[in-house]
């Protein structure tokens, strides 16, 4: 896997191929903290399933677990707001806060392979 810079910031590396085994060489190679509660989810809800309908949304949520742990900077970003609205007292202000998290969460998962 190569890098890439986004926004002139650091370089971020980029997102493997779609399958279960390239995003967790990748989880495991570029954001390692990620790796046991991947591997524990795996586990519990993929490896000895005799249905395979789990596997889309477990990926799902992995894909976009991992494209914000690979930017550093967005995810403290994201992790801010987040932290920041639950000390927010204006209701107004801390859904805003929320829902500014969810789009860099959403946009972030969107990553399509080698970007």
């Amino acid at each position: 896997m190569s890098t890439a810079p986004l926004e002139d910031g650091p370089t971020v590396p980029p997102m493997p191929e779609r399958t279960p085994k390239s995003l967790r060489a990748a989880i495991a190679q570029y954001a390692p903290q990620l790796l046991v509660d991947f591997d524990r989810h795996w586990r519990r809800d993929i490896a000895d399933a005799y249905d395979l309908a789990p596997v889309p949304a477990f990926m799902a949520r992995w894909w976009g677990e991992y494209a914000l742990a690979r930017n550093p900077g967005l995810e403290a970003r994201v992790h801010r707001l987040e932290d920041e609205a639950t000390e927010e007292s204006d209701y107004v202000r801390a859904k805003a806060m929320i829902e500014e998290a969810g789009r860099i969460r959403r946009a972030a998962a969107k990553a399509e392979p080698g970007e």
